[in-house]
């Protein structure tokens, strides 16, 4: 075994029981399967006949159990709603044995749902024909910003790295992150940012994970048309984001880490083209980056593991996590 697969197989034994603080926004995903065997007489729609559903944890929640799966203790930090999507999602997040105490309901606030109708034959694999968005933004009351800093404050002094999970329905805000910025930096904790559409908001941290769409929505270009390459486009946004680096996941394409003062860091996709799913697979490399920095892992290293990691999700249906005997695994058999 060569010894960078060692080192990484290393890394990855540091896992267990990390404390990484989760703050984001918590979604309910929501599956409703059934049979489709014919159309409606009164539109030209499948009907169909339900058969059961089941729940999981979306947006930040996937980091959360991506996190639980690599073998850490991840630490949910956000706002719920009081209605029955948030009292669902405490729900689950009490029955994986994990703390809820940073998690606050809010009667003005309804937690996000996403609703998948899954459809097919009796005997065939269910195939997503709907999906119902029921969305709310977290209300910017004193109440919620105040227990916000608490949290953060305290996490900034019992946890081994913050990893926000932004998916603008505003539980991560912008000037609480200023305020709870030098509390982290103080304690010496990495700070990793996954943002769907305010990338620019949250400036200097640790580690940020966009994916090729969201650079360009950040830099306000596309980044063939105005860089020429996206090495360059990922040069220019760690330099205005003033991170001390940046991973860019390009889909099929592999990834390209950026440093300050250091060459980018190409990496080839592990794996096949023939990709099943990508959903969740940006919350597997966050949580995956997130987890190797905290156990001290040079950037290289980490963002190896999380490129293994991505690897193997987008080849599982739906939203899915990675575990740690997948990916020791995947690291054995890489040639």
């Amino acid at each position: 075994m060569s010894l960078n697969k060692k080192k990484l197989l290393e890394i990855i034994d540091s896992f267990h029981g990390k404390k990484i603080a989760v703050w984001g926004d918590y979604i309910l995903d929501e599956y409703l399967f059934g049979y489709t065997r014919r159309i409606s007489r009164e539109a030209p729609v499948l009907i169909l006949s339900y058969k059961n559903s089941r729940f999981s944890l979306g947006g930040a929640g996937n980091s959360l159990l991506n996190l639980k799966a690599l073998g850490a203790y991840p630490v949910p930090v956000g706002v719920l709603g009081s209605n029955q999507s948030g009292n669902e999602v405490l729900s689950i997040v009490k029955n994986y044995g994990l703390n809820s105490d940073y998690l606050v309901q809010d009667s003005q606030y309804k937690t996000p749902s996403k609703t998948r109708i899954m459809a097919g034959e009796e005997l065939t694999k269910k195939q997503q024909i709907l999906r119902i968005d029921k969305e709310s933004k977290v209300p910017d009351t004193k109440k919620i910003k105040n227990f916000l800093v608490s949290a953060l404050k305290h996490c900034s002094r019992t946890m081994d790295a913050v990893l926000i999970s932004d998916y603008n329905y505003l539980t991560v805000k912008k000037d609480i992150y200023k305020e709870l910025l030098p509390h982290f930096k103080k304690s010496s904790i990495p700070v990793a940012l996954d943002s769907r559409f305010r990338l620019m908001d949250f400036q200097n941290t640790t580690i940020s994970t966009p994916n090729e769409n969201e650079a360009k929505r950040a830099l306000g270009i596309d980044i063939y048309d105005d860089f020429g390459s996206p090495e360059k486009a990922g040069a220019e946004l760690l330099k205005r984001t003033g991170s001390d680096s940046l991973l860019l996941t390009r889909g099929s394409k592999g990834m390209i880490l950026f440093q300050k003062n250091k060459k980018s860091y190409n990496i080839n996709i592990f794996g096949t083209n023939e990709i099943v799913d990508v959903t969740g697979a940006g919350d597997t490399v966050i949580s995956a980056m997130t987890l190797a920095i905290s156990t001290g892992a040079e950037l290289e290293n980490a963002a190896d593991i999380a490129n293994y990691a991505a690897g193997i999700v987008v080849m599982k249906k739906g939203t899915g996590t990675v575990t740690v005997k997948e990916l020791k695994e995947a690291i054995a058999s890489k040639n």
